[in-house]
């Protein structure tokens, strides 16, 4: 991991820290979890607000104007438009999705889930979906929320991570492996 990267995580960590201790204080975990959901829908819909968090030309007056009205006309926890505002004036927004997946995490763990990221070459039925997770839930112990993707290039099974685990049975991956296997051989 680069140095500029870990900085970004630390930085988010620190932020995503206090605001789960402050909404966990506040017995609110719930609406903070929906603020997080809100406010990462809004940073995957649209591009102006990414350049918001991410501009460098912009005041840092001008920053906190437009994330303060934002979290206001969003509805989002209290804490929430209170640190965005504040990342704004210490020029901190540009961490806000680290923060948003920091805080998830928090949460996760705090009600005793992890989150498996599985891929598949297409897409997963709810029954798939749903036999996967408890299987992985009696493998790991915990409750387990997954968030699936789809990868055509890999043919054909899954790759499943969860946390620092990874379980790779996709046909891409063995015929990787047949073919360094006989690369070998001749």
């Amino acid at each position: 991991m680069s140095e500029p990267a870990s900085i970004s995580e630390g930085i988010a960590d620190r932020y995503a820290t206090a605001i789960f201790e402050i909404a966990q204080e506040n017995k609110d975990l719930d609406g903070l979890e929906a603020s997080l959901a809100d406010l990462s829908a809004a940073l995957d819909a649209s591009p102006e607000l990414r350049e918001v968090i991410s501009s460098p030309i912009l005041a840092r007056s001008e920053q906190k104007a437009a994330m303060t009205a934002l979290a206001q006309k969003m509805g989002l926890v209290q804490v929430m438009q209170n640190v965005l505002g504040l990342m704004a004036e210490k020029r901190r927004l540009f961490v806000l999705p680290q923060m948003i997946k920091a805080l998830r995490a928090k949460i996760a763990d705090h009600r005793g889930e992890v989150t498996a990221e599985v891929t598949s070459a297409k897409a997963l039925t709810k029954a798939q979906n749903d036999k996967l997770a408890k299987t992985l839930a009696e493998k790991f112990g915990k409750n387990i929320t997954i968030q699936a993707s789809v990868d055509e290039s890999i043919i054909g099974g899954l790759i499943v991570k969860v946390g620092s685990k990874m379980i790779d049975t996709s046909i891409k991956a063995k015929l990787n492996s047949l073919q360094n296997a006989m690369k070998e051989v001749g």
